[in-house]
């Protein structure tokens, strides 16, 4: 006897409907799950890094051996990091983001993310980047990676909430961005003794004045929430201000260094001297109207000394 097995019901043009929304709405939240991290923050880390990297090996590339290392120290400084850091930044700047015509179409804000999945995305995220940077990098490099992730909860999270406590949120910015992250790029090669302390300084000194003009983009949602940024507190003229007063600050010590031999001595700096005025002017430009294309733009500036010093540095071969 042969049983026939019963055909397979046939689909709906209502079931083929359906099944497009709900691969749409999968898609729709990966996409948002991507923003979320937002892909144009990583090459903040990276650059760092790499700045460090360089200055550790004195060569624009790491040697074989540490390949593997300093490429999934990308993976941690840029995507795991900044999702593990955005998720509770988005989760916990929630009212004032309704009220923030910048932050209109932000996932959380539209419904298309829960604050359950910002819960696990950072969650995620977190053990993610320790796990890799215990295993696949350094002991030097997790203890660095999980201070990080330790200001980018404090800095947003209440109780302590640090972007609301003009000054330290600076600071905390200052240490991730312009200290712990060259210094990572330095660990992949180098013991931290030896990690120059002019850089040390210089970095804190460039990511503050980059930082507080940020304040200034939200600086009507912020009032709206209740939250008392730098730029709430301080003002807007204020922040861009002293935004100015730092950046010429660094390049004036930057110009120091350079010229009186301290890290790299050699007979001209021409780009550096030539740049400089590019650099302040076009810094003050940025933060008339700040945005963070403008930012990005002012970044880029920055870098032309920057490659042109550790050019330098490279040539000069080890100390």
């Amino acid at each position: 006897m042969v049983l026939l097995r019963p055909a397979a019901p046939r689909r709906t043009a209502q079931d083929r409907a359906l099944h497009r929304s709900a691969a749409h709405r999968r898609a729709a939240r990966a996409w948002a799950l991507l923003r979320l991290t937002r892909p144009w923050f990583w090459p903040l880390g990276w650059a760092a890094a790499y700045a460090g990297s360089v200055l550790a090996t004195r060569s624009w590339l790491p040697p074989p051996a540490a390949l593997p290392r300093s490429l999934a120290a990308l993976v941690v400084l840029g995507p795991l990091v900044w999702a593990a850091v955005l998720a509770v930044n988005d989760r916990h700047d929630l009212p004032s983001d309704r009220r923030n015509p910048r932050k209109a179409s932000a996932p959380l804000v539209t419904g298309l993310l829960t604050e359950i999945d910002l819960v696990r995305c950072h969650v995620g995220a977190t053990v993610a980047a320790l796990a890799l940077a215990v295993t696949g990098i350094g002991p030097a490099f997790a203890p660095g990676t999980a201070v990080v992730l330790l200001l980018g909860w404090i800095y947003s999270a209440p109780p302590v909430r640090l972007k609301s406590r003009p000054g330290l949120d600076v600071a905390a910015n200052a240490l991730a961005v312009g200290v712990l992250a060259p210094l990572a790029g330095w660990s992949l090669h180098r013991p931290l003794s030896g990690y120059p302390v002019l850089v040390a300084v210089l970095g804190p000194l460039l990511v503050a004045a980059l930082y507080l003009p940020t304040t200034v983009l939200d600086a009507d949602a912020d009032i709206s929430a209740g939250d008392t940024t730098a730029a709430v507190r301080w003002g807007t003229r204020r922040c861009r201000r002293a935004g100015l007063t730092l950046w010429v600050a660094a390049t004036g010590v930057w110009l120091a260094v350079c010229h009186l031999g301290v890290l790299v001595r050699r007979d001209s700096w021409t780009v550096q001297d030539l740049w400089a005025p590019v650099l302040i002017a076009g810094y003050a430009l940025a933060v008339r109207r700040p945005s963070i294309a403008r930012l990005a733009v002012v970044c880029l500036l920055f870098a032309v000394p920057a490659a042109d010093f550790l050019t330098s540095w490279i040539a000069a071969g080890p100390a």
